[in-house]
């Protein structure tokens, strides 16, 4: 059943909470865990585009497509929902030094950066920026709740969720580095 009725009131629980306790749902914690949900569905959107366009990259050595990279970001992520919402799990300094294997991936095939992008190009690339921006987000939730102490997150949480804002950056640029799209600068 994709519905119980226990947050019919506006609470609702997590797995670490005692028996019987309810948080409103409007708690800090609840954004945060929101916040990554949607960082995970719009990774997932951008996994479905870049189906299509088959990019790859030098990760560690091997060959990586682009569903490849953001299918493990998205395993990732998972983890840090899980530690948000109670459960013993987290993000490793394994999964950060991924992100940095992706960078510097994509900065051993692309021009590098002299100034500010205009966001766009082709769809992978555009909602990748768009991802980017959602990651920020999240990072600014989860750093928030945990300087408030409303939940203590595993210094690996919250260096991946900085890196990943980076490495989407890049997959962004590389998306449209491929497709032949230049690189716009702002004109103030």
């Amino acid at each position: 059943m994709l519905y119980t009725r226990k947050g019919d009131t506006g609470s609702t629980k997590l797995f670490d909470a005692p028996q019987g306790m309810r948080l409103s749902k409007d708690s800090r914690i609840f954004e945060a865990l929101g916040t990554v949900d949607e960082l995970n569905c719009s990774i997932g959107y951008a996994k479905a585009l870049s189906q299509v366009g088959g990019n790859t990259i030098l990760v560690d050595g091997t060959t990586a497509s682009f569903v490849e990279i953001l299918e493990k970001i998205q395993q990732i992520l998972f983890k840090i929902q899980a530690e948000l919402g109670g459960s013993p799990k987290n993000a490793e300094e394994a999964d950060v030094l991924f992100l940095e294997s992706v960078i510097q991936g994509v900065e051993a095939v692309i021009p590098p950066i002299t100034t500010f992008i205009v966001p766009g190009g082709v769809p992978e690339g555009a909602y990748l920026d768009v991802c980017r921006t959602v990651a920020r987000r999240a990072e600014r939730s989860v750093v928030s709740i945990r300087n408030a102490g409303v939940r203590n997150v595993h210094d690996a949480s919250v260096q991946f969720l900085n890196r990943l804002s980076s490495a989407l950056y890049a997959l962004a640029r590389l998306a449209n580095h491929e497709k032949g799209f230049g690189e716009s600068s702002p004109r103030y």
